[in-house]
């Protein structure tokens, strides 16, 4: 996982920044043409050819966070005919991913290379076990024939003095669909029609060539003109802010946003009714039911593994049941969700009860912009607080849990963990898609209830979070802990 403390990190927040501050001064439009050369100074160290380029990929990485796909650029367009074109939109368009092909470095395809700590030694394993017979001594050092090698890996695993190396392609690599390849010019492309939106490859690119659109414009742009805009974080982002129950609702109140729904009340409803689901489901003789609160893994099975698909929950997400909520409550709101999920953007656009999808790198933006520190605001006074169990489905094994705790008789569940969708994870989907169609049988062992999480770690691990990992899991534990009514079968 490329490292959250990064130069590309560190730009994509600068921008978001930089663009919301405009914003809400009302002189974005005026300023937005100066970003790139206030980023990129004249007489300061580029990072490409030359400063005008670095300023040139500046302002299509603008165009990203207002809002637009680099690729419709045609150059006619100034900084500021896009934040018009913003303005009177709706929101942002399909699809919520854009590749910058500028920045894109055109890496050579994923090969392994022999280093020069290579000894030529007389045993001789990488040759012995290489299957397709690609490497000989040459010079003193092996070698290998890239058009015999397969890439299988076994030359670098028998080395004993690690001399071989591999040499990734960081955004193929991280793709567990196969959904990036190269086009006739080496740039990288999605296919679109396999992505599952995981945002493994945005996280991945050193070059930060893969971008989500952000949808923050349009949230702002409705908070200025006084709509009733309603934010409903996921708990994960307490864990990014390090918050206590009730500072994060102060920060979003200061921050415009009329109320304030924490997910967790719509994973309680969530939990409850998957509870119920597996329950009729194992009545019934079902072999096997998954869990369906992250969309990630759900459009995997559509597009990837249809055989699993009549085992996945009807029961819809978190997300979509505090959604419900809030406009069963006010049905004229503009309902926001806050998450670390490139994912639950794509979810969003199908969703009718949601309007917009923003990240926690959004929401830091917002908040820098509004010069709002959430570790110094006071607890504003919450409503009914939800369970311990809902506000744990930011980490892996959380929902499974969720359900166990409300299950008549716990016992009959058999939980079953997958914990990221890398590559692995897509096999292990692939067995329990086996199993569903009966070419595998289960045995007495094999789970009945699986819970996929596409992030390692789950939901505080997303694409777009600001704390790492295992901090924020440290965090995660004491929020869960605070405040919270006790679960109850």
């Amino acid at each position: 996982m490329l490292n959250l403390n990064n130069r590309t990190a560190h730009i994509k927040r600068d921008i978001l920044e930089r663009l919301a501050r405009y914003q809400i001064e009302g002189t974005l439009r005026d300023k937005v043409h100066n970003i790139p050369a206030e980023m990129a100074p004249k007489n300061s160290q580029p990072t490409s050819c030359c400063i005008y380029h670095d300023r040139a990929i500046l302002r299509m990485r603008i165009m990203a966070r207002l809002g637009f796909s680099v690729e419709d650029d045609t150059g006619e367009f100034r900084l500021a005919d896009y934040v018009d074109a913003a303005t009177e939109r709706e929101k942002p368009t399909w699809p919520m991913i854009t590749v910058l092909d500028e920045a894109c470095n055109a890496c050579v395809r994923t090969r392994y290379l022999v280093t020069n700590a290579c000894q030529s030694c007389l045993a001789q394993p990488c040759i012995m076990n290489c299957a397709k017979k690609a490497i000989e001594i040459k010079n003193g050092r092996s070698c290998i024939d890239e058009s015999k090698c397969v890439n299988c890996g076994l030359c670098m695993q028998n080395c004993p003095y690690h001399a071989i190396i591999k040499i990734p392609v960081p955004c193929e690599e991280a793709c567990p669909v196969g959904a990036i390849s190269k086009n006739d010019k080496g740039k990288e492309t999605i296919n679109y029609d396999k992505c599952i939106f995981c945002g493994n490859c945005m996280r991945e690119c050193p070059f930060g060539a893969m971008m989500d659109k952000s949808q923050l414009f349009d949230v702002i742009k409705h908070i200025m003109n006084g709509k009733n805009v309603v934010a409903m974080y996921a708990p994960a982002i307490a864990a990014q802010f390090r918050t206590k129950p009730g500072q994060l609702e102060g920060a979003l109140k200061k921050a415009g946003f009329s109320r304030i729904y924490e997910v967790a009340k719509g994973a309680d409803i969530c939990a409850e009714k998957e509870a119920r689901e597996f329950e009729k489901r194992m009545a019934e003789g079902e072999k096997l039911m998954t869990t369906s609160c992250c969309s990630a893994y759900v459009r995997a099975v559509k597009v990837h593994v249809p055989d699993l698909l009549p085992c996945v929950s009807d029961t819809r997400s978190p997300m979509h049941y505090t959604a419900e909520l809030a406009k069963t409550e006010n049905p004229d709101c503009i309902t926001v969700f806050i998450g670390p999920c490139l994912a639950k953007r794509r979810e969003g656009f199908d969703d009718d009860f949601v309007n917009y999808v923003i990240s926690v790198e959004e929401l830091g933006a917002l908040f820098a912009a509004k010069d709002i520190d959430v570790a110094t605001e006071e607890c504003a006074e919450l409503d009914a607080p939800p369970t311990a169990s809902a506000r744990s489905f930011a980490a892996s094994g959380g929902v499974a849990n969720a359900v166990k705790l409300r299950l008549k008789n716990p016992d009959i569940l058999r939980a079953g963990i997958i914990d990221g969708l890398d590559k692995d994870g897509m096999k292990k989907l692939a067995y329990y898609g086996k199993i569903q169609a009966g070419v595998l049988k289960p045995t007495d062992e094999t789970p009945n209830l699986v819970e996929v999480m596409a992030c390692q770690g789950g939901c505080i691990a997303g694409p777009c979070v600001v704390t790492n990992p295992k901090v924020a899991a440290v965090q995660l534990k004491k929020y869960v802990e605070a405040g919270v009514k006790p679960d109850q079968n």
